[in-house]
This record gives structure tokens, C-alpha cells and sequence, in this order.
């Protein structure tokens, strides 16, 4: 999100501050003779640096005549390299912006598209850091190259003592020290965010270690194992509904009770005995045979 925000702002103050630059310079001749004295010389340069292109006229004290003098260097290639990388970040950065917020479903298909912002961002990345380093070691050599004393050294009256030579105004460097500002706050911002776009990849998950357990996790998770595979051991009646307390008591009394019954029942039926043989009466009523005699009285 801070990609998408910052990104093109940043860009923008990058390549605008340092592609719209306009540096102007003064310096004062006073010759000996008093007829040429009070020449001031204007200089005027600015963006891409081709310093080596920019001429101004001094005179010569000696005669009433102008020399044509151009400045010295060449730093075109810095400033617009820089320039080039602050562009095609803006534009990477609005398309990036697009895709982002319309094309969620398509960016992350197939996990293509973070592959290639990863990609294009570790580009980007390097690209500012060279840029950015490139830009201000020429930016140094261009405060040198265009520093009035340094300018003055390049007019030959004012190499003769006789004459007097003065820096009148020096160049404003606050808006290409703010470039390169940018520059490297760009660099900054594009690395920081090469591990926002590696979690988006995928291999940020994959390559997740899982934390160490220590040894009173693993005895934990032993005892556990072993009480799981114990449970599983034991016999199928054990996972059956159990009795309750009130079962198991009204199971015991009704054995009890049941006992109690069948030993009265083994009382009443005991066999019964005889104390001697049966008496037979035949019709004389006459004892046929001896044994215990009953006699029963009648009502």
C-alpha cells in the first residue's frame, strides 16, 4: 500500500527537480584601464549539463576586444540516466496502481504477477541506488565545474594581477540537492518494499520454519501418543454403555431377593418321610400287616 501511494510521489520530486533545473551565475572584470572597466558577465545553464556547450564573452584588458570561453564538463549522462529511471518508475508504479486495485484476480493467477513485480522491483531497486550515487558524484563535479571562482580561473584578464575580478552571484544548488534527495529516499522506498512483494510470491510461505518444541513438549506429546494408542487397546465392551451406581445396586439387591426365594422354595420341598411301612386294612378290617398304627378320632 505505501508502493502505491508513495511511489509516484516520490518519482515525480525525483526526476522533476533535477530534469527542470535552470542555474544562473555572475561574474564581475575590472581592468586596469579605465575605459573597459565594469564587465559583467552572465552565465546562464541548467538541465541536461552539457556544460562543455555553454560559452559566454569576457574581455581581453590588453585590447578592446571579447574572447569567447565555454565552461568545462560533461555530465549529461548522470542527470539524464537519473532522470530515465524516475520516469519509467512513475509509469511502473501508475500500472502497478491499476493492476492493484482492478486487476486483483488476474495479478495474483497462477502467482505470476508477484513473481514479476518481485522481479521488476529488485530492478527498480538497484537501478535507483546506481542512479542516485551516479547523480550526486556528478552533481558534486557541477557545483565545482560552475563555482564563479572556479569560472574566473578560465578568463585570461583576470589571470594578469593589474586587474580585478569578482564573484558577484553563485548558483542556487537547493533543487538538485533535493533531487538527489529523492534519489536516495526512492532507494529506500523500493527496497523496503522488495519484502512486501516476497510475501505476495508464495515463497515466503514455503520457506516458514516451524518452531523448535523443547523436551518437556516431546515428553508431553509421548505421554499423549501412549495414552491415545492405550485407549485404543482396550476391548470393545469397554467403549458399551456402563452401568450406573443406581443399576449396579438394584442388580445386587434383586440377586439377593432371588437367592432369598429359591433357598425358601428348597424349604418347602424337602422330600418327605415315612416312619414306617403302610398299614393296609383289608375288608375285615383286620391289621394285614404290622406297623405304627394311627387312630383318628371322628367328630
Amino acid at each position: 500500500m505505501c508502493m502505491v501511494i508513495f511511489a509516484p510521489i516520490f518519482a515525480i520530486c525525483a526526476f522533476a527537480t533535477c530534469g527542470g533545473y535552470y542555474g544562473h551565475l555572475q561574474v564581475k572584470v575590472d581592468c586596469a584601464d579605465r575605459r573597459q572597466s565594469n564587465h559583467s558577465i552572465n552565465i546562464d545553464f541548467g538541465y541536461p549539463f552539457r556544460l562543455q556547450q555553454v560559452h559566454f564573452n569576457a574581455p581581453l584588458c590588453e585590447a578592446r576586444r571579447e574572447e569567447i570561453l565555454f565552461l568545462e564538463g560533461d555530465f549529461s549522462s548522470a542527470s539524464q540516466f537519473f532522470v530515465s529511471v524516475g520516469v519509467f518508475a512513475f509509469l511502473y508504479s501508475l500500472l502497478a496502481t491499476i493492476v492493484y486495485v482492478f486487476y486483483q484476480n488476474k495479478y495474483l493467477k497462477n502467482n505470476r504477477g508477484p513473481l514479476v513485480d518481485f522481479v521488476v522491483t529488485i530492478i527498480f531497486s538497484f537501478m535507483w541506488l546506481v542512479s542516485s550515487c551516479y547523480w550526486a558524484k556528478s552533481l558534486s563535479d557541477i557545483k565545482s565545474a560552475t563555482n564563479p571562482t572556479q569560472v574566473l580561473l578560465l578568463i585570461s584578464a583576470c589571470r594578469a594581477q593589474e586587474n580585478k575580478c569578482t564573484a558577484i552571484q553563485a548558483p542556487l544548488w537547493s533543487r538538485l540537492n533535493t533531487s538527489a534527495v529523492f534519489g536516495f529516499v526512492n532507494v529506500i522506498l523500493w527496497a523496503g518494499n522488495i519484502w512486501f512483494v516476497f510475501k505476495e510470491t508464495g515463497w515466503y510461505k514455503t520457506g516458514q520454519r516451524y518452531p523448535t518444541r523443547s523436551a518437556s513438549g516431546k515428553r508431553n506429546e509421548m505421554r499423549q501418543r501412549l495414552y491415545s494408542e492405550s485407549s485404543f487397546d482396550q476391548p470393545e465392551e469397554s467403549f458399551g454403555p456402563q452401568p450406573s451406581r443406581q443399576d449396579s445396586f438394584n442388580q445386587s439387591t434383586g440377586v439377593h431377593r432371588q437367592a432369598s426365594l429359591n433357598q425358601s422354595q428348597v424349604n418347602f420341598s424337602l422330600p418327605q418321610t415315612y416312619l414306617g411301612k403302610p398299614i393296609v386294612l383289608d375288608r375285615e378290617n383286620k391289621v394285614a400287616s404290622q406297623g405304627p398304627m394311627i387312630f383318628v378320632n371322628e367328630m
